[in-house]
C-alpha cells in the first residue's frame, strides 16, 4: 500500500497522454492528488488536450526529436511513464530519446510502453510489435536509471470488438491449438490503474506482471456464455501451424508495413498466446491490493 499523503508530493510525467491508455494512467495518479505533467506532440490540437488540463494535469507540448526540450520537461520528476504507441519510430527511436532525457533530467524511474505478454521468452520474428519492444528493453536494461516494465497479457477490451475470437452472432470462441491453454488478459483500466500505483511506487522492480484473468479457450465459452445468456461453443479451426500459415499468407497479401495494428498483427499476437510461451509467471496483482479485477464476463456483458 503506498502512503497516499506521499503521493501529494510527487511528479510523474507521462508521455502519450493523450491516448487511451495515457489518458487513463494520468487520470489515476491525478486522483491520488500527483503532480503529472501530460507530454503531448506539439501539433496535438486543443480539444484533445483540454480534459487534461481541466481534470489538473500540466499539458507539455513538445517535439519528441528534441532533447533538450523534452529534458526540460522531465525535471524534477519521481518518475516517467510512457504510453506511447507506433512503430520503430516511436518504440525504439522516439521512446530512446524520452529515455536519454530522464536520465539526463535525473529521474530516478522510468516506465517503458510494454504492456504485453511475455515478450522476453518469444523468439525473434514472432511477432513484429513485440521484436520492437525487445529491441528497446536492450536500450533501457543499459541505461542508468530503475526501469520496470508492466506486463498485462492482452488487454481484455479487444474480446468485445476487435480480437476475432468471440463471435456473438454463431455464438461461437473460435481457436487455434489447444482449447485448455491458459492465457492472460487484463482491461485498459486495471493495467492503467495498476501502472499509476507503480509510478508512485519507488521500489519497484524490473517487470511487474498482472492478469485481471487467466483463462482458457474453453473458460471464455463459459464466460461469453453466462454474459451473453446463452450457450456458446468452441470451434476449433486447426493447429497453431495453421495459424502461422494464414498469418504469412495475410502478410503477403496485406502488408500494411505502416499500420500499428494490421490484422495479422492481431493474429500474431493470438498465436503467441495459444502457444503458452509468453505467459505471466508469477503474478503480481496482490502488490497494490486495492486494485478490483475486472473479469471477462463482465467486459462481454
Amino acid at each position: 500500500m503506498i502512503d497516499e499523503q506521499s503521493t501529494g508530493n510527487k511528479t510523474i510525467v507521462v508521455a502519450g497522454a493523450t491516448g487511451h491508455l495515457g489518458n487513463l494512467i494520468t487520470h489515476y495518479l491525478l486522483a491520488r492528488h500527483t503532480h503529472v505533467k501530460a507530454l503531448v506532440r506539439k501539433d496535438t490540437s486543443i480539444a484533445r488536450t483540454e480534459a487534461l488540463r481541466r481534470a489538473g494535469a500540466t499539458v507539455i507540448a513538445l517535439d519528441y526529436q528534441n532533447v533538450i526540450t523534452l529534458t526540460e520537461a522531465c525535471k524534477n520528476a519521481d518518475c516517467v511513464v510512457s504510453a506511447l504507441s507506433g512503430l520503430r519510430d516511436v518504440i525504439v527511436n522516439m521512446q530512446s530519446n524520452l529515455l536519454k532525457a530522464a536520465v539526463g533530467a535525473g529521474v530516478p524511474r522510468f516506465i517503458p510502453s510494454d504492456y504485453c505478454v511475455d515478450f522476453t521468452k518469444l523468439p525473434d520474428g514472432s511477432n513484429r510489435n513485440l521484436d520492437l519492444r525487445r529491441e528497446f528493453s536492450m536500450i533501457l536494461n543499459s541505461a542508468p536509471i530503475q526501469s520496470t516494465s508492466i506486463l498485462n497479457g492482452m488487454f481484455m477490451d479487444l474480446l468485445k470488438d476487435e480480437a476475432p475470437v468471440v463471435l456473438s452472432g454463431p455464438a461461437k470462441v473460435i481457436y487455434w491449438g489447444d482449447v485448455e491453454q491458459p492465457m492472460d488478459f487484463t482491461t485498459l483500466k486495471n493495467t492503467a490503474q495498476f501502472t499509476a500505483e507503480a509510478a508512485l511506487d519507488g521500489d519497484t522492480p524490473r517487470f511487474l506482471r498482472i492478469a485481471g484473468q487467466v483463462a482458457s479457450i474453453n473458460d471464455i465459452r463459459i464466460a461469453a456464455s453466462e454474459a451473453k445468456g446463452k450457450e456458446f461453443k468452441t470451434f476449433r479451426i486447426g493447429g497453431l501451424g495453421m495459424l502461422q500459415f494464414m498469418i504469412k499468407a495475410m502478410r503477403t497479401i496485406m502488408p500494411a508495413r505502416n499500420e500499428v495494428f494490421p490484422p495479422w498483427q492481431g493474429m500474431q499476437y493470438l498465436h503467441n498466446m495459444l502457444s503458452g510461451l509468453p505467459k505471466l509467471n508469477p503474478l503480481d496483482n496482490d502488490r497494490y491490493p486495492d486494485i478490483k479485477w475486472t473479469k471477462i464476463r463482465e467486459v462481454l456483458a
